[in-house]
């Protein structure tokens, strides 16, 4: 059996006098789909921003690839990053560069290709998330919300990543777009083998994408297992959140 590709070891986070996170354990296995669920304030985009590199806990270890996510050389931790793509919630496109310097700009800053390599590289991955070449030469500005996702996800995996986190991969869509992006993500993970964390408190998102479902409250992980197994744990917010939910998807038809 392969190490897990993340771990979270005893993660205690502390923010503005608070705690957020107390005792989180979690390990992400290769090939997994796995969604962070929780409140609003549990920290999970913290958690998802520690496992990107972005923010250390107060205490304990975040794992990537087996190996301590800040320590090495910096050639060494650059090299474990490359190994993974990041989708932000709201596409975190340079507004200043087109969709093609956006898909270029991590292939160009990893260095060691030709313009020439970079420009089949961009398309190549324009159409894997089913945009045109045409739509290389957009400005962010120019793009409805869906494309923005897609223009993302394309630069998310420029690099070729095995591991894919999702903040919200379907926040600010349309029911139709939201369920064509889900698509898109599942046929990804199954075509490339990705292994994919995301954040979402979309049931819809949640049912058609998730293999695992972790759930963070109480400053930890408070259930993980399949979504199944999740909405059976007899816990009051456990069972809070997913009727809290449900409702809201159904207002929301």
């Amino acid at each position: 059996m392969s190490a897990p590709l993340i771990e979270l070891e005893g993660i205690a986070t502390r923010l503005g006098g608070h705690w957020v996170h107390r005792e989180v354990n979690l390990s992400v296995a290769r090939g997994d789909l796995l969604a962070l669920v929780g409140g609003s304030g549990a920290g999970k985009t913290t958690l998802l921003r520690q496992m990107i590199g972005l923010m250390r806990p107060t205490h304990g270890e975040v794992r990537l690839f087996g190996e301590p996510h800040h320590r090495g050389r910096r050639r060494e931790r650059f090299a474990r990053l490359r190994r993974m793509g990041v989708l932000f919630q709201h596409g975190a496109l340079f507004s200043a560069l087109s969709v093609y310097d956006n898909v270029a700009f991590p292939l160009r800053e990893a260095g060691g290709l030709s313009e020439e390599e970079i420009r089949a590289l961009v398309h190549a991955k324009l159409n894997q998330v089913e945009l045109e070449a045409r739509h290389a030469l957009l400005m962010p500005a120019e793009l409805s919300g869906g494309m923005v996702k897609r223009a993302a996800l394309a630069r998310a995996l420029a690099l070729e990543p095995e591991l894919l986190l999702l903040d919200e991969p379907t926040a600010g869509l349309d029911p139709d777009r939201s369920a064509g992006f889900v698509r898109l993500i599942r046929q990804l993970h199954a075509e490339l083998g990705l292994t994919m964390v995301f954040v979402t408190h979309d049931l819809d998102t949640l049912q058609a994408l998730a293999t695992r479902v972790a759930v963070l409250a109480e400053h930890r992980i408070l259930a993980e297992g399949t979504l199944d197994q999740i909405r059976a744990v007899d816990h009051p917010f456990i069972q809070k959140f997913f009727r809290y939910h449900a409702a809201v998807d159904e207002t929301a038809d």
